[in-house]
C-alpha cells in the first residue's frame, strides 16, 4: 500500500512527486473542493449560530470521488496544503469531503517545496489546527454576510450589478478620499533663489538657507517681489565659505521581501500588477525545473514574515565571503522584524531556496515573467545580508553679511549591498575650500513654482498603505484591487489608480449609512480579532453575532430610509444591443443616454452629431471619432464621441477644423468621399461616412489602383522622390504625375 499526500495544485503535485518516488501518491485537490454555494446566501443563523452550508462545486466532483478511491487504499493519508490559513481550511474542507476525520489526518507544512523540507515535514507531523480553520470560516462567512445583504441594497439605490465588501469598500474609499483631495486641491505659488558658485570649473548649486536672520524654507517666499528684492541683494553681496563639515552616513541595508514589499517593486521595477505578480511567484513556488531537477526555487510567497531559516543565512554568507570578499559580510547575520499588523512570525521572509541557482543559470531554465521576478527576490535577498553602504556628506555654508547659502557634496566610499543592488544616485563631488575662502557668486535669480496635489495611488503605493492600515492581510491584497478593477470602481492609467463616478457615489452611501464598512480602523480591528481566533483566543461565533446583529438591522433600515440615488429616466426607445430601455442619466461629465441593462449591457447612445457637428469640431486624434461639445464644471468642452472607450477631451477654443473633399477619390471601403483632417499628430485622411466607415490613411488617397492588389495608391515621397504606394500591401511604383 502507498501514501497519499493531498496538495492543492498539480505542479506542486508533480513536484513532490519527483522527490518522493514510488512509495507516494501526490494528488492535488485543484483548490477548494467544499465551498459556499455560488448563487445562494449558503449560511443557516439559529439562536445566534451560523452553520456554513458548503456544498462540492460540480467541477470538483470526479477529483472528490477520485480522492476518496485512494484514500480508501492509502496506507497513510497526508494533508499538505499550503501553511497559511487558508490553506489550513482547505484541508479540512479534503477531510470533511473524503469522509475522514480533520482531528486524525496527519497534517504536514513546510515554507518551501524542496526535497530536505518535504522529508523533514513527513517526519514532524501535526493535525488540522481548527482555530486556524475558523479563523478563515469566520473571514468566508463575514465576507459572505457583507456581499448577498448589502451589495444588492446599493446595487437598488444607486445602480444594478454594484457590490460591496468588508476589505474591498475600506480600499476603495481610501482610493475615492485621495481623489477628493487632489480635486480639492488649490496650489500655493512660491519661489526658489537658485544661486550659482564656481570654483576650479566646478559649478556649486546653492540653496539659500537664511536671509537677514530669517529661515528661508520651502514656502517661505510667496511674494514675487520680495523674491526679486532678495536676488537683487544677493548679487551685490560678497561671499566666502564659513564652515565646513564632513561626517560618514550608512544606508542599511534593504530587508528580504515579503508579500507586500516584493508586490510593490515588482511593480515600481518590473510594472507587474499584484496579481501578475503573484502567479509568477506561485509557480516559482510550486515547482520549476533547475540543474538540479523540478523543485520550487522561492519560499512560501504569502507571507508579512521577515524571518530568516539559519540553514538560509549560512548558506547565503558563505556566498557573500566567495563571491563578494569578507569586507562585504556582517559580523552577525542581519535579522529583520516587520511592522506589518498581526504578522505571523512563524512563517519565513520570501527567498531562493537554492542561493546556487544564480540569476545567471536561472537564465537557462526560466523566461519571461518568472525569470525576471526571481531575480529581484534572489538580489534583494542576497543584498539584504550584505554589509551596509557607506557614505561621505559633505556640507559647506558660504555666507555674506546677511545671507546664508548650503551647498551638499556626497560621495560613495563603500558600496556594500550597492554591489548587487546598484545605486542610482551619482555622486556630487566638491572641490576642496578651507575656512574664509572667498567665492564668486556667478549667477542669482529667482524661479516661481507651485505646490503639487498628492498623487494618485499606484497599485504599489495602495497596498503599502493597506498593509500600515492593517487592512487586509498577504493573501487578500491582490485579490482586492482586482476585485475593484474588475468592477469597474477603479481603472489604473499610466500606472495611477482612479476612481470612477461610481465609486463616490458607494463611499458616500456608505460613509452615511455603513460607516463601519468603510472604516479603516474598523476593518483593522477585525482583522486583528479574527487573529485573535487563530491564536484561539476569540470564539468565531460570538465575533459573527456582534458583528451581524447591528448589522443585519442597519440593512433592514437602510431598504426604508434611503433615498434612490438612481437618476434615470426613460425616453421611450430602446437599446440596440440587447433590446432593454434607454435611460437618460447623469455623471459628472455631463448627461448621457445609456441602456437600463447596465452593467451587462454597456450601451451608450452617441451625441446625434450632424455633418455641420464634424465641420465644427473634427474628429478625436486618437481614435478618430467625432468630436463633440460638452459642459463640465469648468465650462464648455470638446469630448470624443466615443467615450467611455476612448477619453480624449480638449478646451474648445480654437478647436475647430476645416475639411476638405479629394476630388475624384472614393473611400475603397464604402464608396464615400475622402475628406481631409487635422489632428494632433497633423493632416490624415478619412471617410467622410465617418463612423459608419473607419477607413483612415496617412498619406492621401489617389484614383489610381495597385497593380499587384488591386488596392487604392497613396501618394508619398520615400527617400526623396515621389511615388505611389498600395495602402494595403505597401507595394510602390514611380508617381508619373508628379
Amino acid at each position: 500500500m502507498k501514501n497519499l499526500i493531498i496538495v492543492e495544485s498539480p505542479a506542486k503535485a508533480r513536484t513532490i512527486k519527483n522527490f518522493l518516488g514510488g512509495a507516494y501518491d501526490v494528488i492535488a485537490s485543484k483548490g477548494h473542493i467544499r465551498d459556499l454555494p455560488k448563487n445562494a446566501f449558503g449560511i443557516k443563523i439559529e439562536n445566534e449560530t451560523f452553520i456554513p452550508e458548503y456544498k462540492i462545486d460540480t467541477s470538483h466532483k470526479e477529483v472528490v470521488s477520485e480522492l476518496k478511491k485512494l484514500a480508501k487504499d492509502a496506507k497513510e493519508v497526508y494533508i499538505a496544503t499550503d501553511e497559511d490559513r487558508e490553506g489550513e481550511a482547505i484541508g479540512y474542507h479534503i477531510a470533511t469531503a473524503i469522509g475522514k476525520d480533520p482531528s486524525k489526518l496527519p497534517r504536514i507544512v513546510f515554507h518551501e517545496i524542496t526535497q530536505k523540507a518535504i522529508e523533514d515535514a513527513l517526519k514532524n507531523p501535526r493535525y488540522i489546527d481548527m482555530d486556524r480553520v475558523n479563523a478563515q470560516q469566520a473571514r468566508r462567512l463575514l465576507d459572505r454576510i457583507v456581499g448577498y445583504r448589502l451589495s444588492p441594497l446599493i446595487a437598488s439605490k444607486i445602480q444594478s450589478g454594484l457590490s460591496a465588501g468588508r476589505v474591498q469598500s475600506s480600499a476603495l474609499k481610501i482610493v475615492v478620499d485621495r481623489e477628493k483631495e487632489i480635486l480639492d486641491f488649490k496650489p500655493i505659488t512660491y519661489y526658489i533663489i537658485e544661486s550659482l558658485f564656481k570654483k576650479d570649473k566646478v559649478s556649486l548649486e546653492a540653496e539659500l538657507v537664511e536671509f537677514k536672520g530669517k529661515k528661508i524654507e520651502k514656502l517661505t517666499l510667496q511674494d514675487s517681489i520680495e523674491a526679486k528684492e532678495i536676488v537683487e541683494v544677493l548679487r551685490g553681496e560678497s561671499f566666502s565659505v564659513r564652515e565646513i563639515e564632513t561626517k560618514r552616513r550608512k544606508t542599511a541595508t534593504p530587508p528580504p521581501f515579503m508579500t507586500s514589499t516584493l508586490q510593490q517593486s515588482a511593480s515600481s521595477k518590473l510594472g507587474f500588477s499584484p496579481s501578475r505578480t503573484m502567479q509568477a511567484a506561485q509557480r516559482l513556488y510550486e515547482g520549476v525545473m533547475t540543474h538540479k531537477g523540478s523543485m520550487g526555487v522561492i519560499t512560501y510567497m504569502r507571507t508579512d514574515s521577515l524571518n530568516i531559516a539559519k540553514v538560509a543565512q549560512d548558506e547565503v554568507r558563505k556566498l557573500i565571503v566567495k563571491n563578494y570578499g569578507k569586507e562585504y559580510l556582517p559580523a552577525k547575520p542581519k535579522i529583520y522584524t516587520t511592522k506589518a499588523k498581526g504578522a505571523q512570525e512563524a512563517h519565513e521572509a520570501i527567498r531562493p531556496t537554492l542561493m546556487d541557482f544564480t540569476p545567471e543559470i536561472a537564465a537557462q531554465y526560466l523566461k519571461g515573467d518568472e525569470l525576471k521576478l526571481y531575480t529581484l527576490i534572489y538580489k534583494q535577498f542576497l543584498a539584504s545580508q550584505m554589509q551596509d553602504a557607506e557614505f561621505e556628506l559633505q556640507t559647506i555654508s558660504i555666507a555674506s553679511d546677511c545671507a546664508k547659502l548650503k551647498v551638499i557634496g556626497r560621495q560613495l566610499v563603500f558600496d556594500g549591498f550597492y554591489r548587487v543592488l546598484g545605486n542610482e544616485d551619482k555622486d556630487k563631488l566638491l572641490p576642496e575650500f578651507s575656512p574664509n575662502e572667498k567665492i564668486k557668486l556667478e549667477e542669482c535669480s529667482d524661479s516661481e513654482h507651485q505646490t503639487c496635489p498628492p498623487p494618485r495611488y499606484s497599485e504599489a503605493s495602495l497596498i503599502k498603505t493597506l498593509e500600515s492600515l492593517g487592512i487586509g492581510r498577504p493573501s487578500t491584497y491582490a485579490p482586492t484591487i482586482a476585485l475593484l478593477t474588475s468592477r469597474e470602481y477603479i481603472s489604473v492609467e499610466k500606472k495611477q489608480i482612479k476612481p470612477q463616478e461610481v465609486a463616490f457615489k458607494v463611499v458616500d452611501l456608505l460613509e452615511v449609512y455603513f460607516n463601519e464598512i468603510v472604516d479603516s480602523k474598523f476593518t483593522a480591528n477585525l482583522e486583528e480579532r479574527l487573529d485573535a481566533i487563530a491564536e484561539s483566543k476569540q470564539d468565531w461565533q460570538k465575533l459573527l453575532w456582534e458583528f451581524y446583529e447591528p448589522f443585519i438591522r442597519k440593512v433592514s433600515e437602510g431598504r426604508a430610509n434611503i433615498q434612490s440615488q438612481k437618476i434615470a429616466i426613460p425616453i421611450g426607445e430602446f437599446c440596440p444591443l440587447c433590446g432593454k430601455e434607454l435611460v437618460q442619466r447623469n455623471s459628472r461629465f455631463g448627461e448621457f443616454i445609456g441602456c437600463s441593462g447596465y452593467p451587462k449591457c454597456k450601451y451608450i447612445q452617441k451625441e446625434q452629431i450632424q455633418d455641420i457637428a464634424v465641420e465644427d469640431f473634427g474628429v478625436c486624434e486618437k481614435c478618430g471619432k467625432p468630436m463633440v461639445k460638452k459642459r463640465g464644471r469648468n465650462g464648455e468642452f470638446l469630448a470624443c464621441s466615443g467615450y467611455p472607450e476612448c477619453k480624449n477631451t480638449k478646451a474648445l477654443n480654437g478647436a475647430k477644423a476645416q475639411m476638405q473633399v479629394l476630388e475624384d477619390v472614393k473611400c475603397p471601403k464604402c464608396g464615400g468621399d475622402i475628406v481631409e483632417r487635422m489632428g494632433r499628430r497633423g493632416k490624415f485622411y478619412g471617410c467622410g461616412n465617418y463612423p459608419k466607415c473607419d477607413f483612415i490613411a496617412n498619406f492621401p488617397p489617389t484614383k489610381h489602383t495597385c497593380p499587384k492588389c488591386n488596392g487604392v495608391m497613396l501618394r508619398r515621397t520615400y527617400r526623396k522622390k515621389p511615388v505611389l504606394e498600395c495602402f494595403a500591401c505597401k507595394e510602390r511604383i514611380d508617381d508619373k504625375e508628379e
